[in-house]
Parts: structure tokens; C-alpha cells; sequence
């Protein structure tokens, strides 16, 4: 495939950072094989070190577009920056509900940076590249071949303190990741999915294997705690509460909406308070 020109990014400029540069991911370096050569538009930052990927399917489902939406702008809400591989459908997800949470947020690609791939994603690396970061090791110019994403992979993994997986078929690249992730040591997260969906049978697969479970971002923060160098933003309800305002709701379901909690709350208390009643 043939790049389709170059794409004119705004902002910082494109900086080449090597191993010895103060800008080099220090958390980067730790793995076997670092990239000698990053180049970056846009700008990292100390606070990236607290950074978790969120990687799956480009054929997402409207299921996995909500929960990596949910914890994208969850764990932004909270001051992790987020990492991802500028793919169609999970990555782009997590990476556009990181900005709309005024987050940070790093995309690694495995084409040259003036390489317009994928199509139609010029105006979201300018985002991303506005207030993150994009990254990759390969020279201008440089197509996106086949070979070069398991090769990026390894960066995005590289970058995190763990690895999300949200859909992945069964030969995902998604898997790769992981994979990568647990051999430099980072933790490994799985959303799990409907059974007859078959992007749910890599997540799936990988719980089966001992990834750690993810609900809600709660499973994520809990286990990355002990390795956090700087204390967690006060998640407040207005960014959860701002997931909802979207979404077309009954008077009834807004009702029961106003009335939940964090806090495990039984139907029959939740009846009460919502002053609805429930089938017989």
C-alpha cells in the first residue's frame, strides 16, 4: 500500500527522540527491545508513566464501543493517560473518549508519521496530537506493512502499566499485545463478552489463561495501585454522569438511574426509592 501523502499536523512539531533523550519514555526503555528512534508529534510528558493501553477489535460491536468509551474516559477522568494502536474501531474509540474527557492520550502507529493511515482519521491524530502524542519507529515515508504492527505492539504495551483488551478474535493482533504486555511484565485486563459474539473469544481466552478480570474501572485501578508514582485525581460524578446525557432514556429509566448508587442496592430497595413498581 502506498502512503497517501503527507499529513499536515498542527501544534509542536515532530521531535526524533533516541534512547539517551531526557523526552525518551523512561518506562520504555525497560523493555528488551526498545526502539532506538521514536518519533513523536506532539509532547510527553512525566504523567504518562501512569498510562494504561486499551486495544481490540477493528470490527467492534456497539458493545465494545460503549465499554471502551466507559473506561476510556473513566480512567482519563482519574489522570491515566491512555494508549492505543490509532486502529479502526477499539482503538479510535479509547483514544476519542480520552479527549472528550480532556485526557491525554498516546497513539502508536506502524507506518511512517506523514502516512495518512488509517483513511479518515487525519482530523483525530490532529487531536491526539494537540494534547498526546503520536508516536512510531518508523522513518517518514515508511507504508503501513503487515509485519510493522505486531512490531508496534510492542510499544504500546511497552508504554503502559498494563494492557485492556476489550474484543479480539481468536488471531487478533490484540492478542500479540497482551501477550507482549505479560513478557515486559505489565499486567493484563480482559473485558468479557457475549459467548456467541467471536470477538469475545480473545478476551475470553486470555481469562481463561489468568488475565485479570475487568467490570468496572475499578478491576483496572485496583490492581495498578501499588505501581502508581503520584496519587489518583478524585474521580467526581460529572464524568460519569456525562456518560449518560447521549443516550435517549424512558422517565422511567432516568428515574432509576437518579436513584443508584456505587454501592450494591437490592431491586426491592431500589423499587422504593424509585417509587416505581415491577412486573408480576
Amino acid at each position: 500500500m502506498k502512503p497517501s501523502g503527507p499529513t499536515v499536523l498542527p501544534g509542536k512539531g515532530v521531535a526524533t527522540l533516541d534512547l539517551a533523550d531526557e523526552h525518551y519514555p523512561a518506562w520504555l526503555r525497560t523493555i528488551p527491545d526498545p526502539p532506538p528512534v521514536l518519533y513523536c508529534d506532539g509532547s510527553m510528558e512525566p504523567g504518562d508513566r501512569q498510562a494504561v493501553a486499551i486495544v481490540g477489535s477493528r470490527q467492534a460491536t456497539p458493545y465494545g464501543l460503549r465499554v471502551t468509551d466507559a473506561l476510556a474516559r473513566e480512567l482519563s477522568a482519574l489522570g491515566f493517560t491512555i494508549v492505543s494502536g490509532f486502529a479502526r474501531g477499539i482503538d479510535a474509540a479509547a483514544h476519542r473518549a480520552s479527549l472528550a474527557a480532556g485526557g491525554r492520550t498516546i497513539a502508536v502507529l506502524g507506518c511512517g508519521l506523514d502516512v495518512d493511515y488509517p483513511p479518515g482519521h487525519a482530523r483525530l491524530r490532529e487531536e491526539i496530537a494537540g494534547s498526546g502524542a503520536v508516536l512510531t519507529e518508523f522513518e517518514p515515508g515508511t507504508p503501513p506493512r503487515a509485519p510493522n504492527f505486531p512490531r508496534r505492539n510492542r510499544i504500546i504495551s511497552g508504554l503502559a502499566l498494563g494492557a485492556v483488551v476489550v474484543e479480539a478474535a481468536e488471531d487478533s493482533g490484540s492478542l500479540i499485545t497482551a501477550r507482549l504486555a505479560l513478557e515486559q511484565g505489565r499486567e493484563v485486563f480482559a473485558v468479557p463478552g457475549p459467548i456467541e459474539v467471536p470477538t469475545s473469544r480473545g478476551p475470553h481466552g486470555l481469562l481463561k489463561q489468568g488475565a485479570k478480570l475487568v467490570e468496572t474501572v475499578d478491576d483496572i485501578v485496583e490492581e495498578l495501585l501499588p505501581q502508581l508514582d503520584r496519587p489518583l485525581q478524585t474521580l467526581k460524578t460529572e464524568p460519569i454522569a456525562a456518560l449518560t446525557e447521549h443516550v435517549a432514556l424512558s422517565p422511567s429509566e432516568r428515574t432509576v438511574l437518579d436513584v443508584m448508587s456505587r454501592d450494591p442496592l437490592h431491586l426491592d430497595d431500589l423499587t422504593e426509592r424509585s417509587r416505581l413498581t415491577t412486573p408480576a
